[in-house]
């Protein structure tokens, strides 16, 4: 038989995979809330989700603001109006503003770093509660989490660092 037939309707494999993920599940137990290994596992992924929320959110806003703006100044420059030109030298000035910002505050690459350390976290998660990969044959399962996820937010912390310094020697040279 290739697939379980309900109603009269062939499912094929699908049904298959369905009907062993709720029993894979089960055995899966629960994270320990009083774990001080697991409040520090889901305080990091919070933090570095909203982080990265953050500084997307910033990063868009800032780059929507540039492009009207951008995109009103030749507009406006076939326009007579009276002081036409003052607002267009003002969204020149403010362009150059949100662009400084954005090199300055680094969004776009702390938005990358930040979801890319909160995803790397969440995969040491679920790694952990299936007892897979480097846990699969761990003597120390708690142990093997707090190294794995401290050496994740160490390589994020010194990409920070690196960042912050490039940045700032780009602006130095200047």
């Amino acid at each position: 038989m290739r697939g379980i037939q309900m109603g009269g309707i062939g499912l094929g494999r699908t049904a298959l995979r369905l009907q062993w993920l709720p029993t894979h599940m089960a055995t899966i137990p629960p994270l320990p809330a009083d774990d001080p290994i697991v409040q520090r596992l889901e305080d990091q992924l919070d933090w570095y989700d909203k982080k990265s929320r953050a500084a997307r959110n910033a990063f868009k806003r800032i780059k929507v603001v540039e492009i009207v703006s951008a995109a009103v100044i030749p507009f406006l420059t076939g326009q007579p109006w009276p002081g036409v030109t003052y607002v267009i030298g003002g969204l020149g000035v403010l362009i150059t503003v949100l662009e400084g910002l954005l090199h300055l505050n680094q969004y776009q690459e702390n938005w990358s770093n930040y979801r890319n350390t909160a995803e790397a976290l969440k995969h040491e998660k679920y790694l952990f509660l299936a007892k897979a990969g480097p846990y699969a044959n761990a003597a120390d399962l708690r142990g093997t989490l707090a190294e794995r996820i401290e050496a994740l937010m160490s390589r994020e912390n010194s990409q920070w660092v690196a960042t912050v310094q490039k940045s700032s020697q780009a602006s130095a040279a200047k």
